[in-house]
């Protein structure tokens, strides 16, 4: 198990934004997190990775317990978030923003270097030395997934990932997502019920701050009543 949250309770102040959230996630799977505005997805990221600590409950990451944990000591055991307004770093070209991120998790196994990324994805090698904040919605995107990839890490998180972007880009990030499952596991959230159910092996719906539902994404697409309740706006 990669994976296994426990009867989570986040509070931002005295609002209880999460109520016993729980959920796991093998090791080379890919999970989505469905849900309304405001459901508590990113606040469920934000929780696991150690931004937003939950007051109660366990998040135990490949058999190590992380609740309570800061969160740059939790990255360095191999999760990685991307964040849903990407944090890209201004004043740094594409090449920096990527060379930052290595240093996260010193003495880890090196796979990504820069020059693989480059190789990879040719956006990013033709913007190499262009200012980070300068970029387009999607390229920031893709730098973005990039700059996590640095970190070598083992469970990649990944908040609403096509906010605000283009269809053609929107494809190209469920090319990305699909590539990186390969060899990675993945959580991310996202509002599009037909993205999600297309890129993850299952879906978990949270509604005000409780897991509601949980399936497989075949069992999902063909559950109209069950979209309808929690999903449609």
């Amino acid at each position: 198990m990669m994976l296994e949250v426990d009867n989570i309770h986040t509070y931002y102040g005295e609002s209880h934004a999460l109520q016993g959230v729980s959920l796991r996630l093998e090791e080379g799977e890919t999970v989505c997190l469905l849900g309304r505005n405001g459901a508590g997805k990113s606040t469920t990221l934000r929780s696991i990775i150690g931004l937003t600590p939950p007051r109660s409950g366990r998040v135990v990451f490949a058999g190590k317990e992380v609740a309570g944990q800061p969160a740059y000591r939790i990255a360095r055991l191999g999760m990685g978030l991307v964040p849903e307004d990407r944090r890209i770093f201004p004043g740094l070209t594409v090449r920096e923003n990527l060379e930052v991120a290595q240093y996260s998790r010193p003495g880890a196994p090196r796979h990504w270097t820069v020059e693989r990324i480059f190789d990879q994805y040719s956006m990013l090698a033709e913007l190499a030395n262009q200012d980070g904040a300068t970029l387009s919605g999607g390229q920031q995107q893709m730098l973005a997934v990039a700059r996590s990839l640095m970190s070598e890490p083992r469970l990649l998180l990944l908040d609403e990932p096509n906010e605000g972007l283009a269809p053609v880009i929107v494809q190209q990030i469920g090319e990305l997502i699909d590539e990186l499952a390969k060899t990675t596991t993945i959580l991310f959230t996202e509002q599009s019920v037909r993205f999600a159910l297309r890129h993850a092996r299952r879906a978990y719906i949270l509604e005000k701050g409780k897991v509601v539902h949980e399936a497989d994404s075949q069992t999902l697409a063909e559950d109209k009543e069950t979209q309808h309740r929690y999903l449609s706006v």
